[in-house]
């Protein structure tokens, strides 16, 4: 009998334990149930992120080396709209394809050795055609050669701290030691976007290049989503056997821009669909608040011994944090800390940082550039400067 009693008690405590365990359970299955987990099921590898804060909604093996395919051309868009904005080349200035550019084989505009096109249509035929063609003219017109322009892109990548990525050409054939990351691609892909003109480019889903001649070249985007989906604008497909379907994405809705890389799908069916359910889930979880929109005058920064003895710091860009839905924003601030500058400055060099807060919460850093560029007072100048001092 003491047997048997004993036997039952060691049943029902071993029954109590188990209760909590299996309640536990059954509370985070509703929690998973549609969840960012399910997302891009298909993909080698994958990436999902605001691109305003550069906030991590998702990611799948995003660390892991692949080869990028023609989403190569992202970082090269990159630097031929920092090319534009620094004035080195204007979207108006001709671009002569050499022998070697038109040699190249895959996607392109076929572009004839000695045929000029303006830098503007050498953008439509990356953006929308994937132009190998029109990649290694550019390459050519800004570096040289196109060795000389693979350089400058490992260099940027390292300036943006992609340590998944290494460049061995500008358009993303098939070659050795030539890969990138789901999440590099994501990082270079949003510093692309902070050049807002790149979408007018990558959002088009056709046109035409050699409008006025015999034979206009009709141009029709590969990434179809610019098409179907509501807000899409962008940015780069990408296709080889080795690499199979990738694709850099971005859409739009209100204020919320979104993000999202696929590596290694197995059809563009899929490829774009699993897309599509990213930015779903993102747009229908997820709400921005703004901070500062771009234009916005962010304040002052002093200048010692500069031409100009203050330099306001304008927003280049839409600068926000990543909220769930219904989150509360009352106590939300910001700090803008900005570091003593002494002439010269340059365009694009840091100064300082803005720090979002969410009551004593750090919620996001942003780095900030000097909007433009002051050079170094003359003497006479500065005892202007002095004297005017004097007298007020």
């Amino acid at each position: 009998m003491k047997k048997r009693c004993m036997k039952l008690f060691l049943l029902v405590a071993a029954l109590s334990m188990a209760m909590p365990v299996a309640a536990f359970a059954e509370e985070k299955a509703p929690a998973n149930a549609g969840s960012a987990a399910d997302l891009a099921p298909s993909a080698r590898s994958a990436i999902l992120m605001d691109a305003d804060s550069g906030t991590i909604i998702y990611e799948k093996n995003s660390n892991d080396k692949l080869p990028p395919a023609s989403i190569t051309k992202v970082m090269t868009m990159l630097l031929i709209m920092e090319a534009i904005d620094d004035g080195t080349i204007k979207l108006t200035d001709k671009v002569q394809a050499s022998e070697y550019a038109s040699s190249m084989g895959g996607s392109q505009i076929f572009l004839e050795p000695g045929e000029e096109m303006t830098v503007d249509d050498m953008i439509k035929g990356i953006a929308l055609a994937s132009g190998n063609d029109a990649s290694v003219a550019m390459a050519e017109k800004l570096a040289g050669t196109e060795q000389q322009f693979v350089a400058k892109m490992n260099e940027k990548a390292q300036q943006l701290g992609l340590k998944e990525t290494h460049f061995a050409n500008c358009n993303g054939l098939p070659t050795t030691d030539h890969y990138s990351s789901a999440h590099d691609i994501a990082v270079m892909s949003r510093e692309l976007l902070k050049h807002s003109e790149i979408t007018k480019y990558t959002g088009l889903y056709q046109d035409y290049l050699r409008k006025t001649s015999e034979k206009p070249f009709w141009l029709v985007n590969t990434n179809k989503l610019v098409r179907f989906y509501s807000g899409a604008d962008g940015l780069k497909t990408g296709f080889t056997s080795e690499a199979k379907f990738c694709l850099s994405a971005t859409a739009r809705r209100d204020d919320l821009r979104i993000i999202a890389v696929v590596m290694g799908e197995p059809n563009t069916k899929t490829r774009n669909n699993e897309v599509a359910q990213m930015f779903d889930y993102a747009f229908a979880q997820y709400m921005t608040h703004s901070i500062f929109k771009e234009g916005d005058t962010m304040g002052n920064v002093n200048i010692e011994k500069g031409t100009a003895s203050q330099m306001p710091i304008v927003a280049k860009h839409q600068y926000s944090v990543l909220l769930k839905k219904g989150t509360p924003t009352t106590d939300i601030r910001y700090e803008l800390q900005l570091e003593p500058l002494k002439a010269p400055v340059k365009i694009g060099q840091p100064i300082g940082k803005l720090i979002v807060f969410q009551g004593d919460q750090v919620l996001k850093e942003f780095p900030v550039d000097a909007p433009q560029s002051i050079d170094r007072a003359g003497w006479w100048k500065m005892l202007q400067r002095s004297l005017g001092g004097l007298f007020t």
